[in-house]
């Protein structure tokens, strides 16, 4: 019986302790308006140079353009110095100002399709579709914050 009241005790004790453990946004620590999209990509073995340049034909120039007309921040590739390291061995990475930017817009859109052209989309998705599942496999996208403690 008295083994009993000590687990209910300690029981309790560990999850008041959780509770006072909460930190509260805003006041203990800042979420960022910025949005990256995180995209997780496994490149196949010896692919890893093929992919790099499948991206500087298809997945670069877009982002360039959004960048330029402001509908994105920046964006990034980072890569794994071990290429059999996990799940993943690249991270495509885009900042957005906010969650506005992600959201669908015609005139964002016609502006993009304005300066990269029909043409240019139709050769990156022709080109993704032939070469992509060969050399990668995506298996995971994320939409992550900043998180600043105070």
């Amino acid at each position: 019986m008295r083994s009993k009241s000590m687990i209910a005790m300690l029981s309790c004790l560990f999850v008041s302790g959780i509770a006072v453990a909460d930190l509260n946004p805003w006041k203990d620590y800042d979420v960022s308006d910025a949005v990256w999209s995180v995209t997780t990509v496994k490149v196949h073995s010896n692919m890893g140079d093929a992919y790099l340049e499948g991206l500087r034909e298809t997945w670069i120039p877009g982002n360039e353009i959004s960048k330029e007309l402001g509908q994105i921040e920046d964006w990034w590739i980072y890569r794994s110095d071990l290429q059999e390291s996990g799940d993943f061995n690249l991270l495509l990475v885009v900042k957005f100002a906010d969650t506005v930017a992600l959201a669908p817009n015609k005139a964002n859109y016609d502006e993009f399709m304005a300066k990269y052209t029909k043409a240019q989309s139709d050769k990156s998705t022709a080109y993704a579709q032939k070469n992509y599942p060969a050399m990668r496999d995506i298996n995971g996208q994320y939409q992550m914050r900043l998180i600043t403690i105070k």
